[in-house]
């Protein structure tokens, strides 16, 4: 039992809805689930069905394999459906979607080494069925070889498709033709600064690709799309209730005559039938959940919340909820104004000697114990800097908790512009010493364990001088945890041990804290952050039933420098000062190593401080806009709920 979790209450009443009316503004059929784990079992039901009622047939079953993260827990799914005897794949021929070019077919940087080592070398599928493309071929003989290979992909039974957050399949980005087919493909822009992550150093990337065109991929009989966190929100939107359109080549498979959608709650955030279902039926209409109506109210029709008339309500299909709570819709404005104002904050510990009767925090105890996880040596000040700042400056007891040392997001040259000044400066001359190391490393394996213990050091030293301009005592109150599962001197991270888990429970036991900050970001269910905020989360179950300030603990939950909480779901809002604002622009500034060369940039090109400023900046201004008070900037938090 989870004693812990993020609460969503409230939405479209499905019990006896007709399909057709259920799924009425969608041109995809989409199911959507709790997370992606719920999501794989659901793709790995449909799939073995799929194979057991071709057992018969004397075709083999051809199987169309999505490379990328996405597939994943479906591929580790399947294997567990293996081992468990639910399954045999004897009579199945597999396909990859995708390769890079050029790229030694055992290289682990592969498109296609995950689907090798989680999902073919595990499951019984035999040698001669199973077609991967091979990057390595030679250009003038490239094009043959794509002819063969999609001639072989010509009886493919059921496709899984990882859908590209652009809304690309394969290595087909925008522009693609409808009848293309397995081809040989230059990288865009776009596609190099996304794939970087998986490359230890930007210039390996290669930049080209063969990938199954789009007209290959609708020759499958079965399309089954999946995709998986909020930053897929928008373009799976796109791909299922906007019409076809060439920037969203995963739009095309609306043609398609048997095509399904597989997705979990986040990334069905932006579908109607999550964002505003009140547009499909009828609701259950919870506290939060009215509070989510009316801001998309304010925002729709541009009018603040004590503006909003009888006729708004009525001719935005909000009828529903006037005839729900049987009020007046002035009371209703009313009502969500004074539950929005009634989270607004400058004492997020807590205000002592205080009515806290309407306040998101008690008054009591105070000060309280404070711990601000932080998944890399940066996020605390990047997502939380004011609010940080405001729980010192309020007397409470604070520390902060780096679960990663951040060690392979440092540039080389960072290191020996370091080593160099610490030359400069008398205190050794081991610039050669280091610079050796640096030349020694060696493509497509970790770094030198001396060169992360560097990196870690120099991210250790930016996270102390940050938050000393906090008011932090960095010596005492700033613990680098070095989770195991991050330090393998790769891009990819290990799997989640009870050593993880020990290290987080040993500083909660040792500080026991009243309120606990920790990353809510949402976007990649397989990212560092993420797989942070779940360590806590565990660490605080399996805290929960011996240690009474466990049960009592509140979480709360912080966005990154991309997105914020919206007003529909905030728990607590913190205004920032000018002068706060400054503070957390110069503690973000400490972190030179991710200034301007950072390895793994993205395709934002602000600076973090940038994007953190336009961020708390751009939610003061949606809270001005529904007609509360104005502040120069605002930082958003979540609560998660006991039960």
């Amino acid at each position: 039992m989870n004693h812990f979790y993020f609460e969503r209450t409230g939405g479209l009443l499905r019990n006896d809805m007709p399909e057709d009316v259920l799924h009425r503004c969608e041109k995809i059929n989409t199911k959507v689930f709790d997370d992606e784990r719920a999501g794989s079992i659901y793709a790995a039901d449909v799939i073995i069905e799929a194979i057991n009622a071709h057992t018969a047939s004397r075709k083999l079953f051809g199987l169309g394999l999505s490379t990328g993260n996405t597939p994943l827990p479906l591929y580790h799914e399947l294997v567990r459906r293996f081992e468990s005897g639910a399954v045999s794949f004897k009579n199945v021929k597999v396909f990859s979607i995708d390769e890079f070019f050029p790229l030694e077919k055992n290289d682990s940087r592969c498109r296609n080494y995950r689907i090798y080592e989680d999902f073919i070398k595990k499951v019984d599928i035999l040698p001669e069925n199973v077609h991967i493309i091979d990057g390595h071929q030679k250009l003038d003989k490239v094009s043959s070889y794509c002819d063969q290979y999609d001639s072989q992909a010509d009886e493919i039974d059921l496709t899984v498709l990882g859908i590209g957050p652009q809304g690309q399949v394969g290595f087909n980005d925008a522009g693609t033709h409808t009848k293309t087919k397995t081809r040989l493909v230059r990288l865009t822009h776009n596609n190099l600064i996304f794939q970087s992550s998986r490359f230890t150093d930007p210039n390996d990337i290669p930049k080209m690709a063969i990938t199954m065109g789009i007209g290959t991929l609708m020759r499958s009989k079965k399309l089954l799309l999946m995709a998986w966190g909020e930053e897929k929100a928008e373009v799976v939107r796109k791909i299922v209730e906007e019409t076809p359109d060439t920037s969203i080549p995963a739009s095309y498979f609306q043609n398609h005559t048997d095509v399904e959608m597989v997705v979990d709650k986040d990334a069905a955030g932006e579908l109607t039938i999550e964002k505003t279902p009140w547009l499909v039926g009828d609701c259950e209409w919870t506290t939060k959940y009215i509070r989510k109506a009316v801001t998309w109210l304010s925002e729709i029709v541009g009018k603040p919340i004590l503006e909003l008339s009888l006729e708004d309500y009525l001719e935005n299909s909000l009828g529903g909820l006037l005839d729900y709570t049987g009020k007046e819709y002035s009371r209703i404005n009313i009502d969500v104004f004074n539950d929005i104002q009634h989270t607004i904050s400058g004492w997020p510990g807590g205000k002592p000697n205080a009515d806290d009767t309407y306040r998101p925090v008690p008054a009591t105890p105070f000060p309280k114990k404070v711990v601000i996880f932080s998944p890399h040596p940066d996020d605390d000040v990047i997502s939380m800097g004011g609010t940080f700042r405001r729980l010192i400056d309020n007397g409470h007891d604070v520390h902060v908790a780096y679960e990663t040392s951040g060690n392979v997001a440092v540039h080389d040259d960072v290191v020996l512009q370091n080593i160099d000044t610490s030359r400069e400066l008398g205190f050794g001359n081991r610039y050669e010493e280091v610079k050796a190391i640096i030349d020694s490393k060696k493509r497509n394996e970790p770094e030198p364990r001396a060169l992360l213990d560097i990196k870690g050091s120099i991210r250790r030293a930016e996270a102390r001088a940050a938050v000393r301009e906090l008011g932090l005592n960095d010596r005492t109150n700033a613990h680098f945890l070095n989770l195991p599962f991050y330090e393998t001197g790769g891009i990819k991270k290990g799997k989640i041990t009870d050593a993880d888990y020990k290290i987080v429970m040993d500083l909660l036991q040792e500080i026991k804290p009243d309120q606990i900050y920790a990353a809510g970001d949402f976007y990649d269910p397989h990212g560092t952050h993420r797989k942070c905020t779940n360590i806590v989360l565990e660490s605080m179950e399996r805290l929960w039933e011996k240690e009474e300030w466990a049960r009592k603990c509140e979480i709360w939950l912080y966005r990154g420098a991309w997105k914020e909480w919206s007003f529909a779901e905030e728990d607590m809002a913190v205004p920032l000062s000018p002068e706060e604002m400054i503070k957390k622009r110069h503690a973000i500034y400490k972190h030179l190593s991710q200034k301007d060369i950072m390895p793994f940039p993205g395709a934002d090109k602000r600076e973090f401080w940038q994007r953190a400023e336009e961020r708390t900046q751009n939610t003061a201004k949606a809270l001005d806009s529904l007609g509360l008070a104005k502040y120069r900037a605002m930082e958003l938090f979540v609560k998660m709920k006991k039960r």
